[in-house]
């Protein structure tokens, strides 16, 4: 499950991002470095995991409005969470900028807790009352600064958490092997579907996907059935691309959670970028089989020095994802089926 934390500027998100992740609750892996800041940690409640995100920056200056670029950054982070924490600052008042960013929040139908930020203490409250115009059933008065309403929040979230599921799981005989294809934009992610799906023996239909931008295909081939899940939306949407580079990230952890073997597909012409490194660190902390696909093989100097190349390709690929030293490396190239 991932939870976002969603705010305009200096209302606290990254104090309570802290307070959350850093107390009351067990952290299982934090990562840093996709952006200046910290962008999430796994955290555990009472048992239950959930995935912790920190949108600092997602809303721009501005009194009235949101950028383009800021709307696209924040209905990308917001939209692939399952529970979003409003933050506001209880002592300013309702903003201009909260009411926009509330408007926002209400169109993507997803749960909503509202935390009034900077309540440091019982006779601050009643600040928190004016929010109600926000149109926010779940209001919570919080001080990150100091831990004041975290307690509640936290019981609240837990309240939010799906429990583990205990039953064996017996459909797992029968459902599809669930595949998916990983990787930049224009890696070649859905070339390669394609080129693997022109086997006259597959049987394919399409499927609508758990994501906006994912589609489900369903693959039978020799009495073998397996379910490709092509994540070519995972891409930015702005020029001023790098919050919402950040958050497809988020995109592909849901992916990789619902795989059983991941494709982590590389344009070889470009060579293994930092994009790449952080998907195959995500599918290597899920703990996920993993197949590592150098696409583009066509596009690489003559057929005569090919051979040579392929195998420094490999040798560079191997060295570059050291930690994932498990997957075997493949080289293709989609556009000509070798």
């Amino acid at each position: 499950m991932n939870i976002a934390i969603a705010g305009r500027p200096n209302v606290g998100k990254s104090a309570l991002f802290n307070r959350i992740a850093g107390r009351r609750i067990a952290i299982v892996h934090g990562q840093a470095g996709i952006t200046r800041d910290r962008i999430f940690a796994k955290c555990e409640i009472g048992g239950k995991t959930f995935r912790l995100w920190d949108t600092g920056g997602i809303v721009g200056a501005g009194e009235t409005q949101l950028t383009d670029e800021v709307r696209a950054s924040a209905e990308l982070a917001m939209a692939e969470s399952d529970l979003i924490l409003f933050v506001v600052d209880g002592q300013d008042g309702v903003n201009p900028m909260d009411r926009e960013l509330a408007r926002l929040i209400r169109k993507l139908h997803k749960p909503v807790l509202l935390l009034v930020n900077k309540i440091d203490d019982s006779k601050h409250e009643p600040r928190a009352d004016e929010f109600s115009a926000l149109g926010f059933e779940d209001v919570f008065p919080t001080s990150a600064a100091h831990g004041r309403g975290v307690p509640e929040l936290l019981e609240k979230i837990e309240n939010f958490l799906p429990a583990a599921d205990l039953k064996p799981e017996t459909s797992n005989l029968t459902r599809p092997i669930a595949v998916a294809i990983l990787g930049r934009p224009n890696a070649g992610k859905s070339s390669l579907i394609n080129a693997l799906l022109r086997d006259r023996r597959a049987i394919v239909s399409e499927i609508p996907g758990t994501t906006r931008d994912a589609v489900d295909i369903e693959y039978e081939r020799e009495g073998k059935r397996f379910l490709f899940i092509d994540t070519a939306g995972i891409r930015a949407r702005s020029k001023h691309s790098s919050s919402v580079e950040v958050f497809s990230v988020m995109r592909a952890e849901k992916t990789i959670t619902r795989a059983d073997i991941c494709v982590l597909v590389i344009d070889a012409a470009e060579g293994i970028k930092a994009q790449d490194r952080r998907i195959a660190a995500l599918i290597q902390d899920a703990r996920k089989a993993c197949v590592i696909v150098l696409n583009k093989w066509d596009l690489l100097r003559t057929k005569r020095k090919q051979r040579q190349t392929m195998e420094d390709a490999i040798a560079n690929a191997r060295a570059e994802l050291f930690f994932i030293d498990y997957a075997p490396v493949l080289v293709t190239s989609a556009l000509t089926g070798e």
